[in-house]
């Protein structure tokens, strides 16, 4: 370290060199941002508006939103900026506070989902204790929980293990994300890469298998039903199996393997899919998949 000089900001290299291809690229990130924005602010304000939908599956589903629009405005906004400049540079410590901000938002969403399934494997399988063990202060725990385990497994290992990063400052990412981040570094860091691991399962690869356990039971008892009811009860668990296939899938392709130069791009890639195509594709993987949803819309057609 003593022969390097640390890096005052990051250059973030992007998708391409070319501004043909980054005027080219801007419109669909442009269009992808604002379908997300009101996408995800247009399905909350229908399920706050709406008395029928008040219930804990769409309480956690306004949450979700809520992660999503944190998640796209933490990465798209300086993008879009990024794609039409040729300076494009990232302060350390506006880059420090990027990863570390969407480690946390990234980490409450996993924890949100294995609390949708939670809350769905209680409805399907003991339903006469439904209101009872999902009543309203039980659903608030829960959604502060998300945020706190989050916080306590993710953004407390970071400040307790700082970075100095050196140059070359080219991270090869349209954003700060971890990974990336830790090849900047001017130190060893195999004992980061391990406590990322350690949080990429307690974080992801946890949730995940809690989540597996819950779709188990939920079977086995939708099995048990007549068939007239299985299509019912299944139709209320296809949105969140989709959301949590592809938020997981793309997450656990970029944190749960060994950190190396040969996969660079395709973390970028994944990033692209679970930062921003899943935040823009949830508000409409809902309202379609969603009985009460698509009524709602209806009324509000017919009201209008």
């Amino acid at each position: 370290m003593n022969n390097k000089t640390l890096a005052t900001e990051v250059i973030l290299l992007g998708f391409s060199d070319d501004i043909k291809t980054n005027i080219c690229l801007f419109p669909i990130f442009f269009l992808i941002y604002i379908f997300c924005v009101v996408g995800n602010c247009l399905i909350t304000c229908v399920i706050i508006l709406h008395p029928s939908l008040h219930i804990p599956m769409y309480f956690f589903l306004v949450n979700l939103s809520f992660i999503d629009l944190c998640y796209s405005s933490l990465s798209i906004p300086k993008l879009l900026v990024d794609l039409l400049s040729t300076h494009r540079t990232i302060s350390v410590t506006g880059c420090l506070i990027q990863f570390k901000v969407i480690l946390l938002i990234g980490a409450t969403e996993c924890q949100l989902l294995t609390v949708m399934a939670y809350d769905r494997y209680i409805a399907i399988c003991h339903p006469f204790h439904y209101h009872v063990l999902m009543r309203w202060n039980v659903c608030c725990y829960l959604a502060a929980f998300t945020w706190i385990f989050s916080f306590v497994n993710v953004i407390i290992p970071s400040l307790a293990m700082p970075l100095n990063l050196c140059y070359p400052n080219r991270i090869n990412h349209f954003m700060c994300e971890v990974l990336s981040v830790l090849r900047l570094s001017c130190d060893d860091t195999s004992l980061q890469e391990f406590v990322i691991f350690c949080m990429g399962f307690i974080a992801l690869l946890l949730p995940f298998m809690l989540i597996l356990v819950s779709y188990i039971f939920i079977i086995s008892s939708v099995l048990k039903i007549q068939s007239a009811g299985r299509s019912k009860a299944f139709s209320t668990c296809t949105s969140h199996i989709t959301v949590v296939v592809m938020f997981f899938g793309a997450s656990m392709m970029t944190y749960l393997r060994p950190l190396n130069n040969e996969s660079i791009n395709r973390e970028k890639y994944a990033s692209v899919f679970y930062v921003v195509v899943t935040p823009m594709l949830n508000p409409l993987i809902y309202s379609l998949n969603n009985r009460e949803v698509k009524r709602t819309k209806v009324f509000f057609t017919r009201f209008s």
